[in-house]
């Protein structure tokens, strides 16, 4: 597996974020994720989109992290938030999510972001069982879903305090 770092508009984002969006409206309806996110959100310093490639070079997985601070949207200084955290379906349960999960944290860490932050849902188990598998623990709604039932938060502290 091959991890590369691409911009958020890259042709191969594109193309996932298309596919992640049909399956956010298959769960929840509404046609998907209608959170904004502009491409220089991901560009370092300030962020990172990252995306896996098999060994054909098939982009199979993504996920990406950009910088928020104290906003009226319930973010806090320092905040990294994980965006767009994705595998196709035939490439699940092989540790994909972790392993770019783990560099994503390292990069936000590494970048001098103090806490990863996400927004999930109800419907999402294996994203529940990822994260919290992982060091999150929920946390203050935040972000444009902040105030749907259905929407789940979680943060994990990214420097040794």
């Amino acid at each position: 597996m091959n991890i590369r770092r691409v911009p958020f508009d890259h042709p191969d984002a594109v193309k996932l974020n298309d596919e992640v969006q049909a399956e956010y409206d298959v769960r929840y309806g509404d046609g998907g994720d209608a959170t904004h996110l502009d491409p220089s959100d991901f560009a370092p310093p300030n962020g990172h989109y990252l995306i896996a490639y098999d060994e054909n070079g098939v982009p199979v997985a993504s996920g990406g992290w950009r910088s928020q601070d104290a906003n009226d949207e319930g973010n806090l200084d320092g905040d990294a938030e994980l965006k767009r955290m994705f595998v196709i379906e035939q490439m699940r349960g092989r540790g994909l999510a972790r392993r770019i999960l783990a560099a994503l944290e390292e990069d936000a860490r590494a970048a001098g972001r103090t806490r990863m932050v996400l927004e999930t849902g109800t419907k999402q188990p294996e994203a529940v069982a990822l994260y919290t598998s992982s060091g999150y623990e929920p946390c203050g709604k935040f972000g444009y879903y902040r105030f749907h039932e259905e929407s789940l938060c979680y943060a994990k502290a990214l420097q040794v305090p």
